[in-house]
């Protein structure tokens, strides 16, 4: 019985196929267009060689077409948007111009990170790193920010993070540093249970001390073994017996857990995507909703609040009986209605960190794809002989910031914090004779003023290369910052009691889902 195959809803016989590819291609090609096409093995168009065959050299091809959803997250598929301020300038700090990008499929967290999520990245580090107490210390928040020399707000110290009752709320008092420590463990803990779900390593916290714990980026460089269950079968061995740890190009571990950009923060907080009709924007949101009003139209939830924010001087969650938003503190993370996207309070209840340097101008010198300001370009730390050091005390492999390369066409520079607005090559002070590299002249001192001794006599700013943008408004907001174009900044290493975080993670291949 003579074999028939479909090809996008279309019957074929082999036997007229090979009559045909002798007639067309002749012997030796058509051979080749038959192997890639019917044989069971994986075969090189470039060379005809065979896929992952040990005879053949073993080179792995593997099937993963799609990445899996890492936990938490919802995708977002990318697009063209207007991003800077629908809202009018109150302040006249004109940091928020309007201007057209365009942004790159990713994931980002259905709803900000817990105080329940928090304490149990408190917990892994106080298990692990017992020889270094003070990383425990570091990351943990500043409950302190809850008062004020007005108001009675001690009981929160001590409750709003640790109390059961508070376990779904967003957790406050976290520093950009500290958010970004998080998506570092997060990534780590996500990728260990990855490979244990394989069958490639084996959970066992006991033998998880200091610097043996798992990290991905240890792993990968081959420089944390952990208990291994059963490596992978090395095709390029030429044993049947050899094995091998997972590669990243084995498409089994995810990309790292990060904070959003601001563009990313900004395209899936107004969520275009419900106003969208093929490719014509019908509107251009105020708040992540549609409309400019503060209360849902809803049949069901007609009335209500769509934010948790301050109504008014004084006025924070309404009178009783007839309570307004409901909340005088942060709601728990599911509270209200989610956008087009499915993702919670990304108007309202905290506000939250996003990865970028504030720059007043910032529309004036971003890129239209993926635009960003804070990009410190690193490569692994490596000896004279161009090996990896070993890792850290606390397991982690080792980065340096890229060097001064003056022929590169696309970047010279590692720290690019401050291109164009805070370095020598922006500056007034700026002569092209002089600077011979700009990374070791540039300073964003001449540009802002912050300077020391005599200098600081000057005009001073409270903008550095330290300067993280937070967006989204917050329960003590009113609701011009409810809109997601508008933006404030605060020291990366500073927190506050109205701003949290949630995490975003980069999308591999295929800008949509499939």
């Amino acid at each position: 019985m003579q074999n028939v195959y479909y090809f996008t809803g279309m019957r074929f016989n082999k036997t007229l196929i090979i009559i045909a590819c002798f007639a067309v291609f002749g012997g030796t090609t058509s051979c080749n267009l038959l192997n890639s096409l019917f044989s069971k093995k994986k075969v090189s168009n470039a060379t005809g060689w065979n896929y992952n065959d040990p005879k053949f050299g073993g080179f792995e091809v593997k099937d993963v077409k799609e990445q899996i959803t890492g936990p938490g997250l919802i995708f977002i598929e990318g697009g063209a948007f207007v991003m800077g301020r629908t809202e009018e300038d109150i302040y006249y700090d004109w940091n928020n111009a309007p201007r057209r990008v365009t942004v790159d499929s990713y994931y980002i967290d259905e709803v900000e990170v817990r105080n329940v999520d928090y304490r149990e990245f408190l917990n892994w580090i106080g298990q692990v790193y017992v020889s270094y107490p003070n990383v425990y210390k570091n990351a943990l928040p500043d409950t302190l920010v809850w008062r004020k020399p007005m108001a009675y707000n001690e009981p929160y110290i001590r409750t709003y993070l640790r109390h059961p009752a508070f376990e779904d709320y967003p957790v406050v008092g976290v520093s950009w540093q500290q958010a970004n420590d998080f998506c570092l463990w997060r990534t780590d803990r996500v990728n260990e249970l990855l490979l244990v779900k394989k069958g490639i390593l084996k959970l066992d916290m006991s033998q998880q001390k200091d610097a043996n714990s798992f990290n991905t980026d240890a792993y990968l460089l081959g420089q944390y073994e952990g208990v291994v269950d059963k490596n992978l079968p090395n095709l390029a061995s030429g044993d049947r017996n050899s094995t091998r740890p997972v590669a990243f190009d084995d498409g089994i571990l995810l990309p790292n857990y990060r904070l959003p950009t601001e563009a990313e923060w900004e395209y899936a907080a107004v969520a275009q995507i419900g106003v969208t009709y093929d490719e014509r924007v019908t509107e251009r949101r105020m708040y992540p909703w549609s409309g400019n009003a503060l209360r849902s139209g809803e049949k069901k939830t007609r009335g209500q609040f769509m934010a948790n924010f301050q109504r008014g001087r004084g006025d924070m969650m309404g009178v009783a009986g007839s309570l307004n938003d409901g909340y005088a503190l942060p709601a728990p993370v599911h509270s209200y209605m989610p956008n087009d996207y499915g993702l919670y309070c990304m108007a309202g209840n905290v506000n939250e960190w996003v990865a970028d340097v504030y720059r007043p101008m910032s529309s004036e010198d971003v890129d239209d794809f993926r635009p960003f300001r804070g990009n410190v370009f690193t490569d692994i730390a490596r000896d004279e002989n161009g090996n990896p050091l070993p890792k850290d005390s606390l397991g982690r492999a080792r980065y340096d910031t890229v060097g001064y390369d003056p022929n590169r066409y696309n970047y010279q520079v590692g720290d690019n914090r401050n291109f164009n607005d805070g370095d020598i090559l922006s500056s007034i002070h700026y002569e092209n004779n002089s600077v011979t590299n700009p990374e070791t002249t540039a300073s964003s001192t001449r540009m802002y003023n912050q300077g020391t001794g005599s200098a600081k006599k000057g005009i001073s700013s409270l903008i550095t290369d330290r300067s993280r943008v937070y967006k989204g408004g917050s329960f003590l907001d009113r609701a011009y910052w409810l809109s997601p174009g508008t933006r404030r900044f605060l020291d990366q290493e500073k927190s506050a009691v109205d701003i949290g975080f949630r995490c975003a993670m980069d999308k591999v291949g295929s800008p949509r889902k499939r």
